[in-house]
């Protein structure tokens, strides 16, 4: 299966055209506010330059990367509840001023939640990815895949689709990096391991924290 993924993978990759941000679903649109917050913060606090972008839905936005790794210049644009088309709706102002030279990105938990397919996950993966290249050629990028939680766990198969069919483009293409957490995060009877996650069965705790941070620190480095 995963051999097929691949192929239907690259064949998609090859077709994919040039996007820009506007190709993205009007309703990311609600999201103005939060980017509003993030200007403001530039603009009071300059945020710094060719360094780490984290970006993404609520698993980035709770996550203290200024703790977890107090030697890297990192910024957080993290915005809770949002989807992989509204990181390509804002890119240009999520990641472009910021030029990168890494930018570490989660979500798909919210599109899968809201019933989008593994392939338009993908489809929307591919977007965001050929703007990175377009707008920020010799940036590259650490996808943390959508990860197995114990609140959606009825969902698991969908979520591993989409995180296949994404990881089959990250393997085609070397500015990309798949990190592998759904193993680490599985306890030995293949279900996700209680003591990572916040009481909602959701979001990570300070030690799955530790767990994501200790797996993707070596892919941080120069």
């Amino acid at each position: 299966m995963f051999v097929r993924l691949l192929a239907s993978a690259l064949l998609v990759a090859a077709l994919a055209p040039v996007v820009s941000a506007q190709d993205a679903e009007p309703k990311s649109k609600k999201w103005e506010g939060e980017m509003q917050k993030f200007d403001k913060q530039d603009a009071e606090h300059p945020k710094p330059r060719g360094g780490v972008v984290f970006v993404g839905s609520s698993s980035i936005r709770m996550w203290d990367v200024k703790k977890s790794f107090p030697d890297l210049a990192a910024i957080n644009h993290g915005f809770g509840g949002s989807e992989i088309i509204d990181s390509v709706y804002y890119f240009d102002r999520l990641v472009t001023p910021y030029k990168p030279r890494l930018i570490v990105f989660y979500a798909g938990d919210n599109d899968i939640a809201h019933n989008t397919t593994p392939a338009q996950v993908h489809e929307n993966f591919q977007k965001f990815v050929a703007l990175m290249h377009e707008k920020l050629p010799e940036t590259k990028l650490v996808f943390v895949p959508i990860k197995p939680s114990l609140k959606r766990w009825e969902l698991i198969e969908t979520i591993r689709e989409a995180n296949a069919l994404i990881h089959a483009t990250c393997d085609a293409d070397d500015k990309l990096t798949y990190l592998e957490i759904e193993k680490p995060m599985l306890g030995d009877d293949g279900t996700p391991r209680p003591e990572l996650f916040a009481k909602d069965g959701l979001h990570l705790n300070p030690e799955g924290y530790a767990l994501w941070n200790s797996l993707l620190r070596p892919h941080l480095k120069k």
